[in-house]
């Protein structure tokens, strides 16, 4: 097995492993309490309408969309994570039918390997803090990074 190979089926199974802990903390120790205060946001704002309050419907709405926004992303990063370690894996077998040197393949493994963390890091991190530019970009550089490499990979294989 080359070194390239050995990067993505290793680095995909670790990053497949770290999604699914990932996964299995949130839904046991905080999945339920943001499910809990999703349903206490509706019921207030549903609640404050019925009496006519409509600054409370609102700001009750406000702080359900606040708490959905973190609950989809969490959902998201592990679900990445775990979709592109299977990517990683899958690239990994078939790796050295890529008609590029072992450098080239090395590069482009490690290339794949570092956006494939670093995409869902940057969803996560937007939960972090609302608005973040540093997550959003971190995001959008490991989106970029896994197409181009992507990108290369098809390239190679066609030629």
């Amino acid at each position: 097995m080359t070194s390239a190979r050995k990067v993505l089926v290793l680095g995909g199974l670790i990053l497949a492993t770290f999604g699914m802990l990932y996964g299995l903390h949130y839904a046991v120790f905080v999945e339920h309490q943001t499910l809990d205060r999703m349903g206490g946001s509706l019921t207030q704002a549903f609640v404050s309408a019925a009496e006519r309050n409509t600054a409370g419907a609102h700001d009750a709405v406000d702080q359900y969309a606040s708490v959905k926004y973190g609950y989809v992303r969490q959902v998201d990063v592990h679900s990445h994570w775990i979709g592109l370690a299977m990517l990683l894996i899958v690239l990994g077998v078939a790796f050295d039918r890529v008609a590029f040197s072992e450098r080239a393949r090395m590069w482009i493994a490690m290339a794949l390997l570092a956006g494939s963390f670093a995409f869902p890091f940057g969803v996560i991190l937007q939960t972090v803090s609302d608005g973040a530019r540093y997550a959003s970009a971190l995001a959008i550089l490991g989106t970029a990074t896994v197409t181009i490499a992507l990108a290369a990979i098809a390239w190679g294989f066609a030629r």
